[in-house]
């Protein structure tokens, strides 16, 4: 757990330590769109939480969709799982002979 601190203070520095550095301003233009004087770092930042947003979001809704898949699976085990039971009363399957 305390390396877990220590990975997160480590990151935290770089990235303090990156904005420092790339303090210029810049001018960020799209289209009609344009803004004055935003710092490098900033830009770069925000540029790559898009994109970790953008590929990490539909690798959560696939994981969300297996993970439902695998409680169905679950249940559709349980309840075969119960039917088995109720029919337990001839004999038992052993293994072949």
């Amino acid at each position: 757990m305390g390396l877990k601190y220590v990975f997160v203070a480590v990151f935290a520095s770089a990235i303090t330590l990156f904005a420092l550095q790339n303090s210029e301003q810049t001018r960020l233009r799209f289209l009609f769109w344009a803004l004055e004087g935003i710092p490098l770092a900033t830009v770069i930042l925000v540029s790559a939480a898009a994109g970790i947003v953008l590929v990490g979001l539909p690798l959560w809704i696939d994981r969300w969709r297996l993970r439902a898949r695998a409680r169905s699976l679950e249940a559709r085990l349980a309840s075969a799982e119960a039917l088995l039971g109720e029919r337990g009363s001839g004999p038992e399957a052993g293994p072949p002979r």
